[in-house]
């Protein structure tokens, strides 16, 4: 921001160019809406952050965001605990359920490994997960991590652990999308196309 404008303004700019995908023009126009907001509407913006950070926490099970001790999820007595679906983050959790088609559970990661980044397997939940499966019941774990580098490093480096524990690891199939055009496809989405082609 220019030198003109108030440092308390400056700052605020600064900690919304912190949230993912908000880039420094962004934060600016985030930051003036908020001086436009009046007293009680900025005191109800900010509490609500605090109330969501301080009464939110991790399931014991999953890791997926709760109030409780335990996710909606996990605790559904109707949900197949024999099928753990793997994602990286809260949100992915959210896209399946969308669908309405998945009926297992889910175990959040909260990261993927990228030793270039300096996330090792041990600061992400794997040790949960590993526990989960030694108290039996696990039929199918699927790994839904991103099909980028760290995704594929994460799936394959979880498969390897889990094999030997006598536990089925499948991966996403990923391809074309519905609706795709095959000329603006790269050539690793055509790959996996290819790969991942099933009989009709």
């Amino acid at each position: 921001m220019a030198n003109s404008t108030a440092l308390p303004l400056v700052l605020l700019a600064e900690q919304f160019a912190k949230l993912p995908g908000i880039g420094m023009k962004s934060a600016q126009r985030l930051a003036y809406h908020v001086m436009s907001m009046t007293d009680e509407e900025a005191q109800a913006f900010a509490d609500a952050i605090l109330n969501a950070h301080s009464t939110i926490k991790c399931c014991t099970e999953c890791q997926n965001l709760t109030e409780g001790d335990v996710c909606p999820i996990c605790g559904d007595d109707t949900r197949d605990k024999g099928t753990i679906c793997v994602v990286e983050t809260p949100k992915d959790i959210s896209a399946f359920e969308r669908t309405n088609e998945y009926k297992g559970v889910y175990h959040v990661l909260h990261g993927l490994i990228s030793p270039l980044d300096g996330v090792t397997p041990d600061k992400i939940r794997l040790k949960e997960l590993l526990a989960r499966i030694g108290n039996g019941g696990v039929e199918e774990v699927i790994m839904a991590t991103n099909p980028t580098v760290e995704g594929e490093a994460t799936a394959m480096y979880i498969s390897k652990l889990l094999k030997p524990l006598g536990v089925k690891v499948t991966r996403l199939a990923f391809g074309l999308p519905i609706g795709g055009t095959l000329e603006y496809a790269d050539e690793v989405t055509l790959f996996k196309a290819l790969e991942n082609r099933n009989e009709i």
